[in-house]
């Protein structure tokens, strides 16, 4: 029973990176296959997934299509009820269940004036209003999933579920713009991107370079923390 996952280019698809740790991080099988997100192949390449026209896109071993990564989160759990996607304990599954609608239709402002990239971190990026308040909403959500979870650190809700899948790529995009968070958030967001899954990610984007580089920054960078 081997899943097929079409991803975009990893060092810029944070929608991808989700979809790729739902599947790495609870150890189902799969086999990758690149998208063209930035060669102009994409509609070419998702044309036989139809009517699936982002990634990721999940297909089942019977052969059906599924967009979008809530559905595919909700369906792997389904499938796989022993895999953890999931907190086990009611209460902090109703509330991982929120974090990732939240941020499957939220926090629009940061994702616009933030894309991810994981190439290199942005020196001086002066966060607008509206990303703030995107910054301290995070915040405030990630700080009563820890409450709830009875720990002031850590993942999410306990162990690693889904909730910490779906805020990967914000975490990175908190590290790549060097935005402005608590100690906490920050803590946090280092153990995303120095987890073993997510490094491994990060490794295989960077063996593709790109001339130009798909989102110009201005003022300086520094390397990617160690």
């Amino acid at each position: 029973m081997t899943y097929d996952l079409y991803i975009g280019d990893r060092t810029f698809s944070s929608w991808s990176l989700r979809g790729w740790l739902m599947m790495g991080k609870f150890n189902l099988p799969y086999r990758t296959h690149m998208v063209g997100l930035y060669s102009g192949t994409m509609a070419d390449d998702l044309a036989k997934l139809a009517p699936a026209r982002l990634v990721p896109v999940l297909k089942t071993p019977e052969g059906d299509v599924i967009g979008e990564s809530l559905a595919m989160a909700e369906t792997l759990a389904e499938r796989h009820p022993d895999a953890g996607l999931w907190p086990t304990d009611a209460s902090l599954r109703t509330r991982a269940r929120w974090l990732c609608a939240e941020m499957a239709s939220g926090f629009v402002a940061l994702r616009g004036a933030c894309p991810m990239q994981l190439q290199h971190v942005n020196e001086g990026f002066a966060p607008a209003e509206d990303v703030l308040a995107d910054l301290n909403r995070i915040e405030e959500i990630w700080n009563s999933a820890w409450l709830l979870a009875g720990s002031e650190t850590g993942w999410l809700l306990g162990n690693y579920s889904l909730a910490d899948a779906f805020y990967a790529p914000v975490a990175a995009r908190i590290i790549g713009y060097d935005l402005p968070v608590s100690t906490a958030a920050r803590a946090y967001c280092i153990r995303t991107i120095e987890d073993p899954a997510f490094r491994t990610w990060r490794a295989e984007g960077l063996k593709i370079t790109y001339d130009p580089f798909p989102y110009p920054m201005a003022g300086a960078t520094r390397d990617w923390p160690a």
